[in-house]
């Protein structure tokens, strides 16, 4: 799963013929979700960001916390690509079998797929020719398609007929990635 996770970035990577960075997000690896990206200049201004996020935990005490967010996101930067603020609008995919924040002290979790889109801002300050830290956060909405059940025995505790449904606002995006460039 790991292998196929790393496939499009490095596609993406190969395929690229302007200034590419290959990106680490050093708050969620600490955590130990690890987050990877893509950024590749478009324009003088511009860039696309593609990013996967995984927490690989079956369960946390317990709790299932694991899920997967795939995210494509276009950026503007006011001075350079390699330095300076930027915002940007994002859309991406999601995949989770995740007890919601709404539920921590139940014996409920959910287990479906979804998708999103919001907008980021950010900031990359360049530490050297090769290396700079991108610090950002953004968010926007998520629209889930779910199954939900109970954690002691399995079974489901709503009974929508296919997928019960949920679109929520909130922060799904942040950190500080340490970029290093290829070309």
């Amino acid at each position: 799963m790991k292998k196929l996770l790393l496939l499009p970035l490095l596609l993406v990577a190969m395929h690229s013929q302007s200034q590419t960075y290959v990106k680490v997000n050093a708050f969620t690896t600490l955590l130990t979700i690890p987050n990877v990206a893509v950024e590749t200049k478009i324009g003088e201004k511009s860039t696309l960001n593609f990013d996967v996020l995984a927490s690989l935990w079956k369960s946390v005490n317990g709790k299932p916390r694991e899920f997967y967010t795939f995210t494509s996101e276009y950026r503007y930067h006011f001075k350079s690509t390699d330095n300076g603020f930027y915002v940007g609008g994002n859309i991406g995919l999601s995949a989770y079998n995740f007890q919601k924040w709404n539920y921590i002290n139940t014996d409920y979790y959910e287990r479906g797929k979804g998708y999103f889109i919001g907008s980021t801002i950010g900031y990359k300050a360049k530490i050297n020719d090769k290396f700079y830290l991108d610090c950002f956060l953004g968010g926007g909405w998520h629209q889930g398609f779910y199954r939900g059940y109970r954690i002691s025995d399995g079974t489901r505790y709503e009974h929508a007929q296919h997928y019960n449904k949920s679109g929520e606002w909130f922060p799904y995006r942040g950190g500080v990635m340490v970029s290093y460039k290829l070309n």
